[in-house]
């Protein structure tokens, strides 16, 4: 379902430029975030239909802020999709609720596959 608002959390400015680039071309309305408190701040007024985490931040835990999302009633039911290079998909998905993983380095076909997923 193309239109959709996605929110991508990324402090790697290279690979959020790749994964905004590649899901903007496929018809996504796609917000970018390197920081934690970016993040916070932009997603404060408006909800995405998709949350894109990177687990390890500069200034912060994605793991925790899925659980945020996930705890809080106005985001529990918005997707969460967490990505890392470092952690293990069991010890994410024990530690969080999330709707999904990626490892990096990730197939960018696997990254569209899976946003298109969700409806």
């Amino acid at each position: 379902m193309k239109g959709k608002k996605i929110s991508v959390l990324e402090d790697d400015e290279g690979i959020l430029e790749v994964v905004e680039m590649i899901l903007s071309a496929e018809g996504y309305e796609v917000d970018g975030f390197a920081c934690v408190n970016d993040f916070m701040i932009g997603n404060a007024t408006s909800i995405p239909d998709i949350y894109l985490l990177d687990v390890m931040l500069p200034d912060g835990d994605g793991l925790r802020i899925c659980n945020q999302l996930k705890n809080q009633p106005k985001t529990s039911h918005v997707p969460v999709v967490m990505m890392s290079a470092h952690a293990d998909i069991s010890i994410m998905m024990a530690q969080c609720k999330a709707d999904g993983f990626i490892s990096k380095p990730f197939d960018l076909n696997h990254i569209i596959n899976l946003v298109g997923s969700f409806r």
